[in-house]
């Protein structure tokens, strides 16, 4: 058996059992459970090679020529080999932008899901019976005074710099925000050469009650001695501030400082590169366009999907796996995977897994040992979840300050939805991405309201960029004829071209 590469749209197959969105560690291990049980599967993933964030280039990079970026990044290699390995197809640089279940008698097959996605320029609708969403996390919006200049950065953008190209970011280098990315960061920057660094934490002191009380929980987690050791690490070989309670990049431009301020002092630093970090929350952009209810999780401070323990959503065949149910690390999204693999396959008939399904839960529940101590200590201090700067950029793409966004609450939308229809928040190119977590803080801060009651945005199809020449070279079948002229498609006489005479 090998995977199947796919570069054009026109070699998909129509139809699949099981459709994985992404290839991370939780699709590349559905991918290959479902392969094993012999059933058509395909991945699609937006990426140039498997390996999602967390093992970005591991198909590529050498131990030898990427020593930094430490055992648990190489522990991806054997999956990836694996997944190299599967009878499946692997579609990659291609971009899903709809999730529709279909009942209709023109569908290949009754409830199946209609997908739309995007390979080369190429849009293409395929069928699957069963969709697993492995979209992984994404970083929580940081948004400071000077976010939007030159020389900022995500901390994972460097980190996908790092282990794409090996490029370490030019000197003098601040690290600010809260959670273990950006120590571990600060530690494969070490160890990659790169120097004059000063890590800014936001975080709350550790000797807090609503850490301490979960303590007992990660003295327990297979990440005790790994989050330890990145702290020491850290210590010895950079500046790290703690407790640090404001921050503002200085600049015209680009970059050429950093204002922070602790309850004992303010200060300011030299840099010409701010890596900002604070935190990852569930991607839900899909799952949200295709149907799924969200929920919010008050410990990780986001909303996420609705799902069993076995990944399935209220929308029957749709089931996510990984970080993008709620975050947990790779370790956990590969055994998220492979159960949300083996739920589908059963509920499709194709396998019975009930009791490999309960080992693996068993298996993954010792992932989230420790989690309730680490949401505890990494939660984002108010000041940086909804900023207090009216100058402070929140919409990157429709350029809303904060100030601007405060202004339209106080005229009574009761949620980031009908704020839409004052300003364009969230209705740029990422949908939302960098600003949704940010308005609804906002809102809620100003509403006096839990962000629950809040809200996020509502999403519809397509929830990435597509251009309206790719739809319009889609196949002019009759439901999308019906859905345009109102008329039955019976009615309809069509050219040798297959469009409407």
């Amino acid at each position: 058996m090998t995977l199947r590469i796919v570069s054009r749209a026109e070699d998909l197959l129509p139809v699949y059992d099981v459709l994985i969105v992404g290839a991370g560690p939780a699709g590349m291990a559905a991918a290959i459970e479902v392969s094993n049980a012999g059933a058509r599967v395909v991945v699609v993933d937006e990426n140039p090679r498997p390996g999602g964030q967390i093992y970005r280039e591991i198909t590529r990079n050498r131990p030898d020529a990427r020593s930094y970026l430490g055992p648990d990044y190489w522990k991806g290699k054997p999956l990836a080999d694996s997944f190299a390995e599967s009878n499946g197809d692997y579609a990659a640089k291609a971009t899903v932008w709809s999730v529709e279940r279909t009942e209709d008698v023109e569908a290949e097959a009754k409830d199946h899901h209609r997908v739309g996605l995007t390979v080369a320029g190429v849009a293409r609708i395929i069928e699957a019976a069963a969709v697993i969403l492995a979209t992984g996390a994404q970083e929580r919006p940081m948004s400071v005074p000077g976010w939007t200049m030159l020389g900022v950065m995500m901390a994972g953008a460097a980190q996908i710099a790092l282990k794409s190209s090996g490029a370490v970011p030019t000197a003098p280098v601040v690290l600010a925000g809260c959670g273990p990315l950006l120590y571990l960061l600060a530690s494969q920057l070490v160890d990659a050469g790169a120097r004059d660094m000063t890590l800014l934490d936001t975080s709350h002191s550790l000797f807090r009650w609503d850490a301490l009380r979960h303590l007992s929980g990660f003295l327990r987690s297979p990440y005790l001695m790994k989050g330890f050791g990145l702290l020491l690490k850290a210590k010895r070989n950079i500046r790290v501030v703690t407790r640090v309670q404001s921050l503002a990049i200085l600049g015209q431009d680009s970059v050429d400082g950093v204002r922070f301020a602790t309850c004992w002092e303010t200060e300011t630093l030299q840099a010409e590169t701010v890596l900002l970090h604070q935190g990852v929350v569930p991607a839900i952009n899909l799952a949200a366009a295709a149907g799924c209810p969200l929920t919010w999780n008050e410990r990780q401070r986001a909303f996420q999907p609705v799902t069993d323990p076995e990944g399935r959503t209220p929308r029957r065949g749709i089931l996510i796996a990984g970080d993008g149910a709620g975050i947990g690390g790779a370790q956990a999204a590969e055994i998220g995977g492979r159960i949300a693999a083996l739920a589908a396959l059963s509920d499709l008939g194709l396998t019975e897994s009930a009791s490999s399904i309960r080992d693996l839960l068993r298996r993954r529940e010792r992932f989230f040992h420790g989690r309730d101590f680490l949401d505890a200590l990494y939660s984002p201090r108010p000041a940086f979840l909804a900023p207090p700067d009216p100058e402070t950029i929140v919409c990157r793409c429709e350029d809303i300050s904060a100030g601007k966004l405060r202004e339209v609450i106080a005229l009574g939308p009761p949620g980031p939805n009908q704020l839409k229809t004052f300003v364009r928040c969230g209705m740029g190119p990422c949908q939302g991405r960098l600003c949704a977590a940010t308005v609804t803080e906002i809102m809620a801060a100003e509403k006096g309201m839990n962000p629950r009651e809040i809200g996020t945005y509502r999403l519809r199809s397509p929830v990435k960029p597509v251009r309206l020449a790719e739809l319009a070279a889609l196949p002019h079948v009759p439901r999308a004829l019906k859905a345009v002229t109102g008329r039955d498609p019976a009615d309809h006489q069509l050219n040798e071209g297959g469009h409407p005479s």
